[in-house]
């Protein structure tokens, strides 16, 4: 009996203490977080306020700092879910009391991307009120990264970043020495309010400060002053503050809405840090909006009109250093502004290869002549507002064009001027699975892609399916890719695994996501049955990658699959030349594939006139490419 009631004792002690046993686990995962995941912006942060030397003593209060991202949907990290449940759950539960987090001080700094408008920086927002109705006490003004390049304050979100930690810094030393935070000159109407001239003055004074959080209360609730009960009769005068704050704010905001939007309209696409970013993965970058280049093959310079895009794949092999939007707001550079740069640049690159090992001069010389212009480098070449000029103006050059898109601009597609070829890339073939991978901004993602592949169908010239495969993420939606194709009925599929590009804060993928060769082949033939009219024409397997083909390019028993770029350039001026009214299609100029590159043949795609170059010393290539 003595046992049961010792045990009956520990049991009702348990249950009394409840709360703070939760609190202690929450506080330990979020430390086991912190531990764990101790790198980018918390290890800098950590670094910084070790560096000050503070004593580990401060205060009798604690202070915790939530560096939190705002995920899909404005869902928080899988490390982070628990703990925003856990705190959601405490904040709304009338049976914890609302001063269980009282003593703590805290900050908060979101990340995410003003792009995705519904769910910006949802996750810091929510933490923050959630914190806030537990009677934890802000030791400073929440703060938002954007990783939209084009809205944020500081020009990227490591700068917004940056400057977020300095004020910390500062916060935090001052209030080691027991100094109060000074005011921030933003008061109503330029005039300091004193703390102590009553709540209402104050509560009006705060609501001006941080026009964003409504919620907020005096310092005096936060520290459970004595003076907690408001009259009724108050009740009127702090009710016509409040009214009369927000209506100030929604001014505010309405002004600064529009100061923003003409702001951005003026914004340089490459912002100083963007500039720098892609500078370090080996780009050369024109002054403005230009085309940004990289040397793709022999003759065919690789561009693009737009940085932006209106998705952030899993697979973005820019590791979405490039501004994102829905449509153009950055300043613009006029077509044969940017060709011109363009060809300087790729010269210049060119150049650069003069005297490497394995660089043929007879090629070298050739390749200072551009003849192909590939639209893919990055971003959404179709959003450049100027699109079909540029476009006439590499055909004047007698230039052909591959402009590749991302399916979500059906009307632009529609509206674009006969290209050499024209790719829409076909990411997933289900809605949650191309909401997954692709993340796209638009809110009506789904019926853009499908309304693009529609128009697709409506083009005359070349058309191609380019279809991305990631292993763990696309592979196992064949039927559903067949029932896609039949909507766009491309003239080609072409077929690659995923390259893998480097670990990266923005992307989960590793090695393990990228298909060996085989599993594409494998792919591509249970493809291929699912689609009688198409046939598997062509394979390079050095890029991991087939090519199917529809049944009309199946001439006289060979496949026609290549391009007479001659013959384009001829039908493409006499297109324009009478107006728009000459059309022409894909049939017109074909050209004869060679054995070497046919799907089966034994070089596997592999040019028999040429001669691979292997360095010495070089490791063997393992992965699956």
């Amino acid at each position: 009996m003595d046992t049961w009631s010792y045990f009956h004792t520990c049991l009702v002690s348990i249950w009394l203490h409840r709360f703070y046993i939760y609190s202690a686990v929450a506080f330990g995962i979020i430390l086991w977080i912190v531990l764990v995941c101790l790198s980018g912006f918390a290890k800098a942060l950590a670094e910084a306020v070790t560096s000050l030397n503070l004593p580990v003593e401060t205060s009798s209060r604690n202070i915790c700092v939530f560096l939190v991202a705002t995920y899909t949907d404005g869902q928080p990290p899988e490390s982070a879910a628990w703990f925003c449940k856990w705190l959601e759950e405490a904040a709304n539960d009338f049976r914890v009391g609302k001063s269980f987090l009282q003593g703590l001080r805290y900050a908060v700094f979101g990340l995410g991307n003003s792009a995705y408008v519904d769910h910006y920086n949802t996750v810091g927002r929510r933490m923050d009120r959630w914190l806030w109705m537990l009677s934890a006490s802000r030791i400073m003004t929440r703060a938002e990264g954007d990783c939209n390049v084009a809205q944020s304050k500081h020009g990227s979100i490591e700068a917004d970043f940056e400057a977020w930690k300095a004020k910390f810094l500062t916060q935090l030393q001052a209030l080691c020495k027991g100094e109060k935070k000074p005011c921030s000159g933003k008061c109503k109407k330029g005039k300091c309010k004193s703390l102590g001239k009553g709540r209402e003055e104050l509560r009006s004074h705060e609501l001006v400060m941080e026009p964003e959080e409504l919620f907020e209360t005096s310092s005096e609730e936060e520290a459970g002053g004595t003076d907690s009960v408001i009259d009724v009769e108050d009740l009127g005068n702090i009710m016509g503050h409040m009214k009369k704050a927000k209506r100030e704010q929604e001014l505010q905001e309405g002004a600064a809405g529009a100061g923003r939007k003409e702001e951005a309209v003026r914004r340089e696409m490459i912002t100083p840090a963007l500039r720098e970013a892609l500078t370090k993965q080996g780009e050369a970058l024109p002054r403005a909006a230009g085309a940004q280049l990289r040397v793709l093959s022999h003759r065919c310079m690789e561009a693009t009109p737009s940085l932006a895009c209106a998705n952030k794949c899993v697979f973005c092999w820019r590791h979405h250093t490039n501004p994102v939007g829905t449509e153009w707001r950055w300043k613009m550079d006029q077509p044969e502004v940017i060709l011109q740069e363009a060809i300087e640049k790729h010269q210049n690159m060119i150049r650069e290869f003069k005297g490497v090992s394995g660089v043929k001069a007879a090629r070298l010389e050739e390749a200072l002549a551009v003849k192909h212009c590939a639209l893919s480098l990055v971003g959404e070449p179709i959003m450049y507002p100027h699109i079909n000029r540029f476009v006439r103006l590499l055909h004047q050059h007698g230039i052909s064009t591959f402009l590749v898109t991302n399916a979500q601009f059906p009307e632009e597609i529609r509206r674009l001027e006969p290209v050499t070829q024209l790719y829409v890339s076909v990411d997933a073939s289900t809605k949650e699975s191309l909401r997954r991978i692709d993340r796209p901004l638009f809110k009506d993602f789904w019926q853009r892609f499908l309304d693009s592949l529609k128009a697709l169908a409506e083009k005359q010239q070349r058309t191609v399916y380019r279809l991305t495969l990631v292993k763990s993420w696309n592979v196992d939606e064949l039927k559903a890719y067949a029932d896609l194709i039949s909507i766009g009925k491309p003239d080609f599929i072409e077929v690659k695994g995923v390259t893998y590009c480097g670990e990266s804060s923005a992307s989960s993928l590793t090695m393990a996501n990228v298909p060996w060769h085989g599993e594409v082949v494998s792919f591509v033939q249970e493809l291929a049955r699912l689609l009688p009219e198409y046939g598997i024409a062509c394979e390079h397997e050095h890029s991991n990658c087939l090519l199917m083909a529809h049944s009309k390019f199946h001439v006289d028993g060979e496949w026609r699959t290549w391009i007479d770029y001659g013959r384009f350039q001829e039908l493409v001026r006499e297109h324009e030349q009478s107006g728009g009214s000459r059309t022409f299609t894909a049939a017109e100029y074909t050209a004869r594939t060679p054995p070497w590159a046919l799907f089966g043949a034994r070089e596997r795609g592999f040019d028999p006139l040429d001669v691979r170059f292997q360095r010495k010393n070089k490791a063997r290539d393992v992965s699956g490419c």
